[in-house]
């Protein structure tokens, strides 16, 4: 896998716009702030620099280097790989919570992914609400070197024997956007897992994953179990916003297809092990400049694990997870080819008990009622649908409840993509439920790189 990296030097940019930056800051989880040193600055710097070489180092030592019972080993351990050495998703994978929270060594790609809805808490109790958020939150892991966590297995023989070897990266995104006054902030970071740079837990430890926050914040990214549910962070003083979220299971785990294999094509390869918790009551922090609100809302979690989503005729994907307020929710998924065309589409209704009926691509409609187009980045993306699926007396609307929440990436060759609130909507546009919807691979050049 290639990383290329573009160091650019820009000016410091205003407030009030959806930006994105690799060295941004935020507000740390004290609420004060502090100007890296020169130090920090020209560390981060070179980190990144240096991406595209070969791999540096673990993440704390200790801490990232798998065990032999860490997941990814299990059924298919003794299966043939990809010939790159990654493991493929593949039917009958036995899970086991908590373990599967944690990093999968033998697979390339795996990411958390959480979004939601917050409310002002303070407003809930005492009257109309006035500050309504919603919030991103994904860590993704990218591996370099595969493993499977064997003793004497050929693939991990490749690793040398020292904290300082690197078997990966650690990519963080995260955005806010006040629903109110149609504010979207973004912020990235991109690390090795090296000592002191990010890195990831395995099983029986709190921390799934951390990562320093980008150049400019002296804090921490962190996702950690707690209980059965999560607690996360993240602050970026360059950007102005920061948050620390407590998420506890509303409704269980439901697996995204079955058995928890997600098929994304005919190709046998290109698939993922794929789990959510649909509804999370969520709480915690949130800040924005120099204001800190505590806020109270819900969250939606996805944990996906593979070593190839897209096939190579597909471009990207419209993505919805939407949470209904009479207690259902319903994920939904197209893949699209380089004409547009839809070649794949999956999704999962989720009753009010929790169980899951898979839905087949035949058995619902998506269909696109508006557009915007990015000032920005110029890319033309849905901006507005009507979904026709079983358990519904008629078609509903899907509305965005701010047009530009567009996530701009400023990594070389990283892609931009709409990850968004939205709104849903009957016919005589009274809310049906809240949800989010992400938009890849619109634009020129623009594939995600899965």
């Amino acid at each position: 896998m290639e990383v290329d990296i573009e160091m650019r030097h820009s000016k410091p940019h205003a407030r009030g716009r959806s930006a994105s930056a690799t060295s941004q800051g935020s507000c740390s989880g004290s609420g004060n702030f502090r100007v890296a040193s020169r130090f920090e600055v020209v560390l981060g710097t070179l980190v990144l620099a240096a991406l595209s070489c070969a791999p540096l180092a673990n993440a704390r030592a200790g801490e990232s280097r798998p065990a032999p019972d860490a997941p990814g080993d299990g059924p298919s351990a003794d299966r043939p790989a990809f010939r790159t050495g990654w493991r493929q998703a593949e039917p009958g994978y036995v899970w086991e919570f908590p373990r599967d929270h944690f990093a999968h060594r033998a697979y390339q790609i795996e990411w958390w992914y959480f979004t939601g809805h917050l409310n002002d808490a303070s407003q809930v109790a005492s009257g109309p609400l006035r500050h309504r958020f919603a919030y991103q939150f994904t860590l993704f892991r990218i591996g370099l070197v595969a493993q499977t966590g064997e003793v004497g297995h050929p693939l991990d023989s490749r690793r040398l024997d020292s904290d300082w070897d690197a078997p990966g990266l650690l990519m963080g995104h995260a955005a806010i956007t006040d629903i109110e006054t149609g504010e979207h902030r973004f912020s990235e970071l991109l690390y090795r897992e090296a000592a002191l740079l990010a890195g990831f837990g395995r099983p029986g430890q709190e921390r799934i994953a951390w990562t320093r926050a980008p150049v400019g914040t002296d804090a921490d990214w962190q996702l950690r179990l707690e209980g059965d549910g999560f607690v996360f962070q993240m602050s970026d003083l360059r950007e102005g916003f920061g948050f620390e979220l407590r998420a506890q299971p509303g409704k269980p785990l439901v697996f995204q297809g079955p058995g928890g294999l997600s098929r994304k094509s005919d190709d046998p390869g290109a698939a993922s092990l794929y789990y959510s918790f649909p509804r999370l009551r969520t709480e915690g922090t949130l800040r924005v400049d120099e204001r800190a609100f505590a806020v109270r809302g819900q969250s939606w979690m996805d944990k996906e694990i593979s070593s190839r989503q897209l096939s190579s005729d597909q471009v990207g994907w419209d993505w919805f997870s939407l949470q209904l307020d009479d207690g259902r929710e319903l994920m939904l998924f197209q893949l699209r080819d380089s004409e547009g065309r839809v070649s794949h589409a999956r999704g999962t209704q989720i009753q009010r008990d929790g169980s899951p009926e898979f839905l087949d691509g035949e058995r619902f409609e998506v269909a696109a009622t508006d557009y915007w187009r990015s000032p920005v980045s110029g890319i033309r993306y849905p901006a507005g649908w009507t979904i026709d699926v079983p358990g519904f007396s008629e078609p509903f609307e899907v509305v965005p409840l701010v047009a530009d929440q567009e996530n701009r990436s400023r990594l070389s060759r990283s892609p931009k993509y709409w990850e968004g609130a939205v709104e849903l909507r009957d016919a005589r546009g009274q809310r049906l439920g809240v949800g989010f919807v992400e938009l890849t691979g619109y634009g020129a050049d623009n594939r995600p790189p899965l």
